[in-house]
């Protein structure tokens, strides 16, 4: 699957060249997505740890809870109604490696420590994000599931399936916080911020991190000018 065309995705500017990284639609999803599960966060720990529980007097961060989980079902199916191409391209990329993926990840140590220089190429996505979106894809599913569970049917599971579903869904969500936390080490590192403020990163570190994806970014611009 090869990447969508993107209006001007590379802007060049003299010496300080940028490159289109998110489009306003996937970046506004995201910023959804990230409130969302804040939201289910620190409500959620409202709910489970005894020194928060004082802030879940009256049931507000109960329904906080839902309100949250409600926005957080709804954002893939608000990806496919906005942007369908790029909520498929998204799911194809996680679950798709390549020998430069998986070279990749033998030498994460390198890219953890700060130092992207001489990682083997990368797409789109490096084989690292790959793995954080397949994981945000599972666990979500899986926190979903159960809390769909837990809300509809908490009566009716008895003692040993209530026990199933709170373990599974507590986990996950603490999966997905450690991946969250993982995600934003990773954002300040390698100065990614900007790409969901403005949409843009610097074309070097674009280069340098997503060398195979820029090359494809440069052969699409070349061909639309033919």
């Amino acid at each position: 699957m090869t990447t969508q065309a993107y209006p001007q995705p590379i802007i060049h500017d003299g010496d300080h060249d940028l490159v289109l990284r998110y489009r306003r639609t996937p970046r506004i999803i995201h910023m959804m997505l990230a409130i969302s599960f804040l939201l289910l966060l620190i409500t959620g720990l409202a709910l489970f740890l005894p020194w928060f529980s004082q802030y879940a007097s009256g049931g507000t961060s109960r329904v906080l809870h839902r309100v949250g989980a409600i926005i957080y079902m709804a954002i893939p199916f608000m990806y496919l109604l906005v942007d369908r191409p790029a909520a498929r391209e998204l799911l194809w990329d996680s679950f798709h490696y390549d020998r430069d993926d998986l070279d990749w990840l033998l030498h994460v140590y390198r890219y953890f420590m700060g130092h992207a220089e001489g990682m083997p190429p990368q797409g789109r996505l490096n084989a690292g994000q790959k793995l954080h979106h397949a994981g945000v894809v599972i666990f979500s599913a899986l926190i979903v599931i159960s809390g769909i569970i837990l809300w509809a049917g908490k009566g009716d599971l008895g003692p040993a399936n209530l026990a199933i579903a709170v373990s599974i869904h507590d986990l996950s969500m603490l999966v997905l916080t450690v991946l969250l936390v993982g995600h934003l080490y990773f954002t300040f590192v390698y100065r990614a911020l900007s790409g969901m403020t403005t949409g843009y990163i610097d074309e070097e570190d674009a280069r340098l991190e997503h060398a195979k994806w820029v090359e494809e970014l440069e052969r699409e611009e070349v061909m639309g000018k033919e």
